[in-house]
């Protein structure tokens, strides 16, 4: 069964509609679910999907011939095999029928990697014939690198021939969980901060199974798909998979500031920078900054905190490398039983405010906050103790805090403040007080509405204070769960 993807597949549709010449580039991290998307979107359409491999030139072109001859070209009559790319590619033309001739090539690296001139080749095609035809090429790749420096930048032959570019992100949380429709609430949500909105990833777990055991059978088990993965995906992307690794690690175990990793790994800063830059395009690695940050300050390379954004290589780091010695003696049950199982909660509410964040923006997006947000996002600073404390002092010092999610308009004369709870224990009004003595960060004179999210519900008092304060909201995770 096919799921989510509802904006790639009206992008792609809204190109195939429309008159003229396409030319898309589609791409995202190995197993994001881009073949998959494609293969949907070609579905009674008639097309030509290529599938590209690491082979020599003369058998990828060999491979591509038999595609296209296959699919009804004149040049079947006469030839099995094109003799040369520019004929190949060029053959989509002739195809019979009168619907625009859609052609899907499928790790369009590959083909780059055995023949560096396809490129040039495409794009003279491109320039000359194709650009007038009622055609749509779709080149799809896994390897981020490649296709925005080789493809994408301005010195490269196919910069600015491409009519539709488009990079694909994981699943967003409601779409994820629609591969768990039995779990409960709170599963769903510890399912989600294990294995992100990656859709091979998510395809691993058996939806008829306890989360437990899926767990233990399809991560800590050696052999498993997903016991290797992080691994796999290092090798196949980044050269230097050792340091890579170091570095993941060190930010998954909190470490999320330049100089802090640097202590913990001890690679030479200039390193670390290049390094990371990597994992962020890779999407493993997100550098943030606090919501109301300048671009002055994201510019400072000292500056920002490093979180892993992937939620799998999160958890692999966290619970599965720390615990390789056990888990290759096939221990996973130990290992799930005394290091997984009283953790994962408090593993999972970093993901829960992702979630909660989530909501707030598609919220926003339906014009459900009151006000149109500009910035939402997590904020952290220092604000005076005795704003922060309740405290009663003529000396105010200041004291490190953050609020989990904070929107306002562009005019600052609207705010929302969240607070999101992923917690055995109920919120109570003591925990609306905090987050209301966090509102001396807003600007003086501007409307505030709270917003508490709580895995375990809230106390009565707080229920009761909600119910008498128009602008305080609870949500429960089954509010959560209807976003979608």
């Amino acid at each position: 069964m096919f799921i989510g993807r509802v904006q790639e597949l009206r992008f792609l549709e809204d190109k195939y509609a429309a008159p003229g010449a396409q030319l898309i580039v589609l791409y995202g991290r190995r197993r994001i679910g881009k073949t998959e998307t494609l293969r949907e979107f070609c579905k009674g359409k008639p097309h030509i999907f290529y599938s590209s491999r690491e082979i020599s030139d003369s058998k990828q072109l060999g491979a591509f011939s038999e595609r296209v001859l296959r699919a009804g070209s004149p040049a079947a009559r006469y030839i099995d095999v094109f003799p040369d790319w520019d004929t190949a590619i060029g053959g989509i033309t002739e195809l019979p029928g009168d619907a625009k001739k859609l052609l899907v090539i499928d790790e369009f690296p590959y083909i780059c990697k055995g023949n560096p001139s396809i490129p040039s080749t495409l794009q003279a095609l491109w320039d000359e014939t194709l650009k007038n035809r009622d055609v749509m090429i779709i080149l799809c790749g896994s390897s981020m690198s490649f296709i925005e420096k080789e493809i994408l930048s301005a010195k490269n032959p196919l910069y600015g021939r491409a009519t539709g570019i488009y990079r694909m992100n994981e699943l967003p949380f409601d779409d994820a969980v629609k591969f768990f429709p039995e779990y409960s609430a709170h599963d769903k949500i510890l399912a989600y901060s294990i294995l992100g909105g990656i859709p091979h990833y998510l395809r691993q777990f058996d939806p008829t199974l306890p989360l437990e055991s899926n767990i233990i059978r399809n991560i800590l088990t050696k052999g498993s798909a997903l016991y290797s993965e992080v691994e796999f995906l290092a090798r196949q992307e980044l050269r230097e998979p050792a340091m890579y690794n170091t570095l993941i690690e060190a930010v998954a175990l909190g470490n999320t500031q330049l100089n802090d990793i640097f202590l913990k790994t001890q690679i030479e800063k200039p390193k670390i920078g290049v390094y990371l830059k990597n994992l962020i395009g890779l999407g493993i690695i997100e550098r943030e900054f606090s919501v109301f940050s300048g671009e002055k300050e994201k510019a400072t390379s000292t500056r920002g905190l490093y979180r892993v954004a992937d939620c799998y290589f999160r958890f692999w780091f966290r619970f599965v490398a720390a615990n390789l010695t056990d888990l290759e003696t096939g221990d996973a049950e130990g290992v799930y039983e005394h290091a997984v199982r009283h953790r994962l909660d408090d593993y999972a509410a970093h993901a829960f405010e992702r979630v909660c964040l989530e909501f707030v923006r598609k919220r926003n997006r339906n014009g459900e906050l009151g006000f149109r947000a500009e910035k939402i996002g997590r904020w952290w600073g220092k604000i005076p103790s005795s704003k922060i404390l309740g405290e009663r002092k003529t000396k105010q010092t200041p004291v490190e805090t953050e609020i989990d999610i904070i929107a306002a308009d562009s005019r600052s004369k609207n705010y929302i403040l969240c607070e999101c709870k992923f917690r055995n224990t109920k919120t109570d009004y003591t925990d609306l007080v905090l987050l209301k003595e966090k509102s001396a960060v807003v600007k003086q004179g501007a409307a505030v509405h709270y917003m508490l999210f709580s895995k375990s519900g809230y106390s009565d008092t707080l229920v009761a204070e909600a119910e008498m304060d128009n602008s305080v909201t609870l949500y429960t995770l089954s509010d959560l769960l209807e976003q979608g």
